[in-house]
């Protein structure tokens, strides 16, 4: 016997333990229930109806009648102290109120239920028959029913499902969910009150593996112990809602589930946890660590208080169930209902495929093909013959090397028998690996620094032309000028960002056009706000994100949702140039001048409020000296790095006469120059609020549907939602030295560079270097699209030296625009002429084809 604060409570060793809360804890419990919002379920709040149709009592004596079973009531011994008996002895007195009473406590089922939803019609519409098809699924540890109905708010469960078994040991608990389904009506329920071990689905549906025989069917002895269960089996959806953590043997439970689960089906599991990031810190399958680390002391106290009642909250549940299964998404929140109890849900597969035409070595040899461009898209022991052959033997001999960081981390784990990193899971392979605890990464401290493109879409248009051979190699930043790319409907698009979250962004933008209709996508990322965004990102965009981006933007929702939040375009870095030009207006008494600026209906109308209104505060020179010379709010504001800066007092210089005071060749004084000739121009011959939504957006927070880049057009949603319209994208998430040295030569044809090169330190070979491994990836006549803040930059010498030929394209004289942003000082291409001279193994032979 166990003592529990003055009563007994018997030794169990079973399968499911209950789940009280500590007597420390019950006025905290009772505080979240009574706090749940009036409107919220009222009906529930006001009674509770039994399966039968009857009403059950209220909630205050609900209430009263689980804190009496949880803390008061005195628990019968059983002679065998079997597991059903002490769940029994705890529920039988309140199952009809199980669930009003743990509604608070047991949070995440929803989203679990609805993460699940999304992931199944994700698979199903791509076969044929979605309507037809035959769908299972089992419930372990299913209770009172109350997950299956609560699935009717994400599918129709009776259509959806062909079969669904509810499995639990408790008696009271399985005859209220039997209650429960006779008054829905839903025939395709069985409620299996077993044993959860001992549950095999092919007791119950023909046409299932059942490996050597079936101990249910056969009554001799010896083929029992010769049983042995399927690899696999038939249920689409296994689902545990908080009963892992109550399992002393979850070994068992774990291992038994991966012969429930069909080939292409999911695990959901929702529970309690406390964890560190110690526990995860060398692997690189758990698909992320958003929220996962629980600090020492709510880690212990967590612990400690769940395990007075034999809820238990050690890392070793999580682990295992990620080490037997492969992680499809995973994320980590908080009750905060009820002191922010931690809390996860996770979506797992097989480890590995068991369709003969997807063995994991074809998958791994065919997503590191993609990322690397390599010309045999098919395994070793399929490649075709002769010719090809040779030519696959001469580039494996002469570029070895080439193989992706995804390539790598996944011979690694099959080595150790690991589960795949999570983004081989996935629904689409966008997204390439990287392993995000890297500092190179972190650095960025989970944020973005533009939410939106600074690049002119229709000048890379005009000057790269993209045909449906091109393979264009590009810097992510928000994405814009990816999609923009897709449009044209290049071969292959290789997006390229160190900062995981810009990567984030495009991704859910391509997830976005994947899973929405164009109304919620223009909310999204036309107005940058969107009330039901939580819900999408659940029910809609969840089966098409990686589950480091999924987490993301679980965690950063309520840049959508909240009704304090300014919307999309006011966070990342940039927002902080967005604020100060904010502040800037009001302190000025210009802010009624920026709104008559957007409204303005004639170009003449809007150069008035610029020259009168606006100008005298924004570009004064008190303005210039305390803010933006800042070099720190140069970085952090606007993302331009001291060498960049140098570029541009350097120009500044030159320009300058030598007779001007040291006061007028100052930094200040340079950037203020710089600014003159970007925003001046900009609003003498562009009409912002019909034709230029890069400062449109800065000034409003938003797009309108006259004036809006090219992707958030019906006419782009048409196209880029189509099957497959994306599936040229490859996202890589690195610095882009490391991407092009593991590309295969000669097959990028454009690289957009950006403003890049003049981050360098001219003083570094680092910019010669980036410039060979360009060459060698580039085809012959292969372009290189760059921007820079310097007329003439520096490195464009480097260029030359290294097989290119250079040709300025924009050049901005004062006064002009080089395009609708007018940002940079000038715009060149640099196409490839000349191959760099390439290193030969000595182990190629004669007659072998050199690349």
């Amino acid at each position: 016997m166990r003592e529990y604060h003055g009563f007994s409570w018997p030794e169990t060793t079973g399968l499911f333990q209950p789940v009280p809360l500590g007597i420390a804890g019950v006025a905290l419990f009772l505080t979240g229930l009574l706090s749940l919002p009036k409107h919220h379920n009222k009906e529930k709040q006001e009674r509770q109806e039994n399966q039968d149709g009857s009403e059950g009592p209220g909630l205050a004596k609900s209430l009263l009648l689980f804190c009496y079973s949880c803390f008061l009531k005195p628990h019968s011994e059983d002679s065998k102290k079997s597991q059903q008996s002490a769940l029994e002895s705890f529920y039988a007195s309140q199952a009809g109120v199980y669930d009003v009473t743990r509604k608070a406590l047991l949070k995440g089922r929803e989203d679990m239920l609805a993460l699940a939803a999304a992931q199944l019609q994700q698979k199903a519409s791509k076969k044929d028959g979605y309507g037809k098809m035959k769908r299972i699924w089992v419930d372990v540890g299913g209770g009172t029913g109350w997950n299956i109905e609560a699935m009717s708010e994400f599918v129709n469960v009776p259509e959806f499902f062909t079969s669904i078994y509810l499995v639990d040991f408790s008696p009271s608990l399985c005859e209220v969910a039997r209650k429960r389904f006779a008054r829905l009506g839903w025939t395709n329920v069985t409620v299996v009150c077993e044993d959860a071990r001992k549950f095999r689905l092919e007791d119950y549906e023909d046409g299932l593996p059942s490996g050597q025989g079936s101990p249910a069917r056969s009554s001799s002895s010896s083929s029992y112990f010769e049983q042995k269960r399927p690899e696999h089996g038939g249920a689409d959806l296994v689902t545990m809602s908080y009963s892992l953590s109550m399992m002393p043997d979850y070994f068992s439970i774990i291992d038994s589930m991966t012969s429930l689960l069909a080939p292409d089906g999911i695990v959901a599991v929702v529970d309690f946890y406390a964890q560190s990031d110690v526990d995860i810190a060398y692997r690189n399958y758990t698909g992320g660590a958003v929220g996962r680390h629980i600090n020492y002391v709510s880690r212990t106290f967590w612990r400690a208080w769940f395990d007075l009642d034999r809820v238990n909250l050690e890392p070793a549940r999580r682990d295992y169930l990620e080490y037997r299964f492969g992680t499809v998404l995973t994320a980590n929140l908080r009750n905060k209902t009820l002191g922010a109890i931690p809390y996860y849900i996770w979506l797992g597969c097989h480890k590995k495929p068991f369709s003969s035409s997807s063995l994991p070595h074809e998958i791994i040899e065919r997503i590191d093909a993609l990322a690397t461009e390599s010309p045999y898209l098919l395994p070793a022991d399929r490649r075709p013959s002769n010719v090809t052959s040779r030519l696959t033997r001469a580039i494996e001999r002469t570029a070895p090397e080439i193989r992706s960081k995804a390539f790598d981390a996944a011979v690694q784990n099959l080595s150790a028998n690991l589960p795949l990193p999570s983004f081989f899971y996935q629904n689409h392979h966008w997204r390439v690996y990287y392993d995000d605890r890297l500092q190179k990464h972190t650095q960025f401290n989970d944020e973005y620094i533009y939410a939106f493109t600074w690049e002119d879409s229709q000048v890379d248009k005009k000057l790269l032309n993209l045909g449906p051979d091109d393979v264009v190699l590009a810097i992510t930043s928000a994405g814009d000028n990816i999609l923009s790319y897709a449009m044209q409907s290049p071969a292959r698009i290789h997006a390229i960002d160190l900062n995981p979250s810009q990567n984030h962004l495009l991704e859910l933008k391509v997830a976005a056009f994947t899973s929405l209709p164009y109304s919620d996508f223009w909310k999204i990322f036309g107005e940058g706000k969107h009330p039901q965004f939580r819900s999408l990102l659940m029910s809609k965009l969840s089966p098409h994100l990686s589950s480091r981006a999924f987490q993301y933007w679980l965690h950063n929702s309520h840049i959508f949702t909240s009704p304090r939040s300014r919307g999309l375009y006011d966070t990342g870095g940039s927002k902080h140039a967005l604020r100060i030009f904010r502040w800037i207006s009001y302190l000025f008494g210009c802010r009624r001048a920026v709104l008559d600026l957007l409204s303005a209906s004639t170009l003449q109308s809007q150069r008035r409020i610029w020259k009168s209104r606006i100008r005298p505060a924004l570009l004064s020179r008190l303005v210039s000296n305390l803010v933006v010379s800042s070099e720190r709010f140069l970085w952090a504001a606007l993302g331009v790095p001291k060498n960049q800066l140098s570029m541009i007092e350097a120009d500044h210089a030159s320009m300058t006469s030598s007779s001007l005071s040291n006061k007028d060749s100052s930094r200040a004084h340079a950037i203020w120059h710089y600014m003159v000739n970007t925003l001046d121009p900009v609003v003498e011959h562009t009409h912002i609020a019909e034709s230029n939504h890069y400062y449109l957006v800065c000034l409003s927070g938003s797009y309108s549907p006259q004036c809006h880049p090219d992707y958030l057009s019906p006419a782009a949603h048409k196209i880029l939602s189509r099957t497959g319209a994306l599936d040229n994208l490859r996202i890589h998430t690195d610095e882009i030295d490391e991407v092009i040295a593991r590309i295969m030569p000669g097959t990028l044809t454009v690289a957009v560079l950006m403003d890049s090169m003049d981050w360098f330190d001219p003083s570094s070979a680092a910019a010669a270097k980036q410039v060979m491994k360009l060459n060698r990836a580039l085809k012959m006549g292969g372009r290189v699209l760059l921007r820079s803040a310097g007329t003439e930059p520096w490195y464009i010498r480097q260029f030359e030296r290294h097989g290119f030929r250079a040709k300025r394209v924009g050049n901005r004289v004062p006064g002009t625009c080089i395009d609708r942003v007018n940002m940079y000082a000038s715009c060149w291409i640099c196409e490839k002429v000349e191959n760099l001279r390439p290193v030969t193994p000595p182990e190629v032979a004669e007659g072998d084809i050199m690349i």
